[in-house]
């Protein structure tokens, strides 16, 4: 089957330490933007966690709120 001895997956086989960024294939004219998504990538690695927490207690507040705003306007009027 292989020619490998190692019965380590792909993923682990490949030297993923010196690989850049999406940056390095990017034209210039589109860097602005790439710095904003890794902006974006850079928060959400730091706060990822807390963020999806808050988030998902928002939605679940504001789809609490409207179901309750449905079932006043569905059994009173």
């Amino acid at each position: 089957m292989s020619t490998g001895s190692t019965d380590e997956p792909p993923e682990e086989m490949v030297d993923t330490e010196n690989v850049g960024g999406l940056e390095e294939i990017l034209p210039e004219w589109m860097m602005p933007l790439w710095s904003r998504v890794q902006l974006i990538q850079d928060f959400r690695d730091t706060h990822g966690e807390t963020y999806v927490a808050f988030i998902e207690a928002i939605i679940a507040i504001v789809l609490t709120g409207g179901y309750l705003y449905w079932l006043t306007l569905y059994v009173g009027g």
